[in-house]
């Protein structure tokens, strides 16, 4: 256990680009528009609470279907690497189905605690101390309350254009940590 601010810092961004809380006030407000209220707290402690089990038990998870760990980094760096594609590009290639609800579904999964979160948790769990990336997964839960709770007052500051300028800058940061995701964890394939 070796607590490091700049690991929580990188870890944080990383995490934060992939939820891409930010990018989603659309969907929170379409989401709000048709679903009425939307429980936040609900919403940030089940997206906690998934991501943290996952963090913990999804190598296990992986090792009871005979996946290693590298493996999965350089499967979820091409994840990450699509979903950068998604922002940086404004297209969608992954597609959600229609809820029924905001709350659980879609808000905390699989919009918040989705693939692309899972897939980022292990492959950063090779990189990373569990500590560091309990803290940051802590830190963007908060920050995914604030956003879902001032969700209308942000969409009205930024103003479509502010929004696409972050999703576009967050999406070429994400790009980034996929290929050297990618050129960390290709070697121990190869071992």
């Amino acid at each position: 256990m070796e607590l490091d601010i700049r690991e929580i810092i990188t870890v944080g961004m990383v995490l934060f680009a992939v939820i891409d809380i930010v990018g989603s006030i659309p969907i929170i407000v379409d989401l709000r528009a048709k679903h009425g209220h939307i429980e936040s707290e609900k919403a940030a402690i089940v997206a906690a609470v998934i991501m943290i089990v996952f963090l913990f038990a999804g190598e296990e998870l992986l090792k009871l279907i005979g996946i290693d760990v590298n493996s999965f980094a350089v499967a979820g760096s091409f994840v990450l690497f699509f979903l950068a594609l998604e922002m940086i590009l404004g297209i969608r290639i992954y597609r959600d189905e229609e809820a029924s609800s905001a709350s659980i579904v879609p808000l905390a999964f699989p919009l918040i605690a989705g693939a692309g979160t899972m897939t980022t948790l292990l492959s950063l769990r090779s990189q990373f101390y569990t500590i560091n990336i309990v803290i940051a997964i802590i830190l963007n839960i908060i920050l995914v309350y604030i956003v879902l709770k001032s969700s209308s007052k942000i969409e009205k500051m930024l103003g479509e254009n502010g929004l696409g300028v972050i999703r576009k800058t967050f999406g070429v940061v994400l790009l980034a940590i996929a290929v050297k995701l990618f050129a960390a964890n290709v070697k121990g394939l190869f071992v």
